[in-house]
């Protein structure tokens, strides 16, 4: 049955408040295998996170960690740095950004659900991270002035939104010109059809609602980004990989064309 996409975003939120919960509980709220596909060791979670990454964090930001990778890893962040974590969760991404471009720079996090920016304020204040700053909002709409951020980052959060040609437009307006994206994101080979993604895992499992490799290179690149790479790094389900996804939004103007019409306006979920 087709699911409308506020239906979609409702269940995104419903499914990310009760990780928050759960994870404030002192319990794991990795969605497991009712949700998310674990064809792959640590295909999703804390495990994808260095130990001593993990031993910087609260435990319940690690417990709330739901991320398909690590994109503080290739973000190559500097001191002094403006970050953007788009649907930061628990916190886990923005402390440790924070913490590596130091109290001259700032991480904000940007996430919908109210249970996950309460628990990420927490963590941050248990972390003594002073630089950070959570922001209510939607990755499609975000609530930053244009050319204010250095680097965008997000981990598994990009083929949750309904409408992923706006999430690309907002990143690259909200950077910088020259300014960095570094986003960890399950990305289906180009040979699936959506049909096919969607049988493999639900929308909130982050598996449906995934772009293709094809479709991320194009859309990023309509968007005013050059420099585009997607690097499948491990499977997550057949033919559905965790990848890196890297671009550069250009020094030159550029104007936003429409994109083509992309895998994840609608479907079923779980």
């Amino acid at each position: 049955m087709s699911t409308s996409a506020e239906q979609l975003r409702e269940e995104v939120r419903q499914r990310y408040a009760e990780a928050a919960l759960t994870a404030t509980r002192g319990a794991n709220a990795s969605c497991g295998e009712a949700c998310c596909p674990q064809e792959a060791e640590g295909g999703f979670g804390p495990a994808l996170y260095a130990a001593e990454q993990r031993g910087e964090l609260p435990e319940p930001a690690v417990l709330a960690s739901l991320g398909c990778g690590n994109p503080t890893a290739v973000a190559d962040l500097r001191d002094g740095e403006t970050v953007l974590d788009l649907g930061s969760g628990g916190g886990i991404d923005v402390i440790l950004s924070a913490k590596r471009v130091g109290p001259a720079g700032r991480a904000f996090g940007l996430d919908m659900t109210d249970e996950m920016l309460t628990l990420a304020r927490r963590n941050a204040d248990e972390a003594g991270v002073g630089n950070a700053i959570f922001l209510k909002g939607e990755i499609e709409s975000v609530p930053l002035p244009a050319d204010s951020v250095d680097v965008v980052i997000s981990n598994c959060v990009i083929n949750l939104s309904t409408d992923k040609p706006a999430v690309l437009t907002e990143m690259a307006r909200v950077l910088k010109p020259g300014g960095r994206v570094g986003v960890s994101d399950v990305v289906a080979e180009d040979r699936l059809t959506p049909e096919e993604r969607a049988q493999r895992g639900s929308y909130v499992g982050c598996i449906a609602g995934a772009l293709s490799i094809g479709e991320y290179e194009e859309g990023l690149r309509a968007a005013g980004f050059e420099d585009v790479t997607v690097t499948f790094t491990h499977q997550v389900a057949e033919g559905m990989h965790s990848a890196i996804v890297q671009a550069t939004k250009s020094k030159r103007e550029a104007r936003a064309q429409q994109l083509p019409v992309l895998a994840s306006t609608g479907g079923s979920c779980c």
